[in-house]
């Protein structure tokens, strides 16, 4: 018997119903701001991730040499990506150009608490503008489609950073600060010790005195920017532009749910202006929940016009979203939906196959028997899979024209003619005939 990968997990009908609703939910929302669907490649070049990362982050992708001699990978990310794709077609889109997709990704790494190696994101993008409005934008998508799952204020915060905000106050530790480093220990900062913190700080240029006053500057920041105007003018720009990113959440009416936290700062080097990660509020979810924030850079880095741009990406299953409705309480059920089964007792399939066509024709979840069963069977079945009407189609019942409707919430039964079953009606049921 074979056993599935670690990391990768199989889903049934019934819990997979629960994931599908979650999507749903949130790509209408995403459908409801104009974000459009897109689908891309599950393939990708492996370069497109060494070569702004290093040959080191080789060993955590899937990647491997192609029969062509490429050295390809599974996608661990979306970004990438849709870079490529707007690079592609520059000049014939419409800006500004917002995007959105489901599908899944993979990353070999640890397996742990809502991280698995292959995970689902819906990813949504916006291209084509600077503005504070497309950040809070995204973040009001963001808001919305948690609120739309269940959740409210009290389940759920976004803490929003500005990565210009940290690079500009490293640089002014000196030249020998390596800031991409320095901005990597700050995303750590959460998930090791104070004293490894610290030294990954001094790793990356910083003096330890330096180290303790740099992250003494964030803290700080956190509850007033304007000390880290008072620290260096260099900064005031971002200090500005992270005010007006949360002016337009206000207008967009979710300021409510946003906290500075300048210790946030995204791993992921792309990363330019603000940034922002959604945690669960009480922690019980250990990790961010999902993250995102502004790329300015990486359509020019990829061969395309300067073209700036904001996204997010919340984690769908296999993530740590699925584990805060859990937590929540507003998981949806893990059950089957089906409007009507047809029963068929004896040679009644003719019959029997037309009432199930006339009632999918309308939209409805329909099922039949494909096995033989006795009648008992397919009752059973009916029960398993959560029918709210069967529809029997027997013998004896089309001797006098007639097909017997059941409730099977209230287990009542009738008749009903079979030349007006489904008839004219969007959604017969057993209260139309009895």
């Amino acid at each position: 018997m074979y056993e599935g990968l670690k990391g990768f997990t199989d889903f049934y009908p019934r819990e997979m119903a629960a994931y599908r609703q979650v999507i749903d939910e949130i790509e209408g929302v995403a459908s409801r701001y104009g974000f459009r669907e897109i689908e891309t490649p599950r393939l990708e070049r492996a370069e497109m991730w060494t070569d702004k990362s290093g040959e080191d982050i080789v060993e955590e992708l899937y990647a491997f040499e192609d029969k062509g001699g490429r050295m390809v990978t599974l996608t661990p990310e979306l970004t990438p990506t849709v870079a490529r794709m707007v690079v592609a077609k520059q000049q014939a889109l419409s800006k500004p150009i917002k995007w959105r997709s489901t599908r899944p990704f993979w990353r070999y790494e640890a397996v742990q608490q809502g991280r698995f190696r292959e995970f689902y994101q819906t990813n949504v993008d916006i291209f084509g503008s600077s503005e504070p409005d497309a950040d809070a934008e995204v973040i009001a998508f963001s808001v919305d489609a948690l609120r739309e799952l269940g959740l409210d204020g009290e389940d759920f915060e976004f803490r929003v950073s500005h990565r210009d905000i940290l690079e500009t106050l490293l640089e002014e530790y000196g030249d020998d600060v390596h800031v991409r480093d320095a901005i990597r220990a700050v995303d750590k900062r959460a998930k090791v010790d104070e004293n490894e913190y610290l030294g990954l700080l001094a790793d990356a240029g910083l003096s330890y005195d330096d180290a303790r006053e740099f992250d003494d500057l964030l803290v700080a920041g956190e509850d007033d920017l304007d000390e880290l105007v008072a620290f260096t003018e260099a900064v005031e720009p971002a200090v500005d532009n992270l005010r007006e990113v949360l002016a337009a959440a206000e207008d967009f009416g979710v300021r409510e749910y946003c906290d500075v936290s300048l210790t946030t700062a995204r791993g992921f080097d792309y990363y330019t202006g603000v940034v922002f990660e959604c945690f669960d509020s009480v922690g019980e979810v250990s990790r961010s929940v999902f993250g995102g924030g502004r790329y300015d850079d990486l359509i020019e880095e990829f061969g395309g016009q300067p073209t700036p741009a904001v996204g997010v990406a919340p984690g769908v299953m296999n993530s740590t979203l699925p584990l805060l409705l859990q937590r929540a309480g507003v998981w949806p059920e893990e059950e089957l939906s089906t409007d009507y089964y047809v029963l068929q007792v004896g040679d009644t399939r003719a019959v029997a196959a037309r009432v199930a066509r006339d009632l999918r024709e309308r939209g409805h979840v329909v099922e039949t028997d494909v096995s033989g069963r006795s009648f008992g069977a397919q009752m059973g079945y009916a029960d398993s899979i959560n029918a709210d009407t069967v529809v029997i189609v027997g013998e004896q019942d089309l001797e006098n024209d007639e097909v017997t409707v059941k409730d099977m919430e209230s287990g009542d039964q009738t008749t009903a003619p079979v030349d007006d079953f489904p008839g004219d009606r969007d959604r017969p049921t057993y209260d139309d005939f009895a």
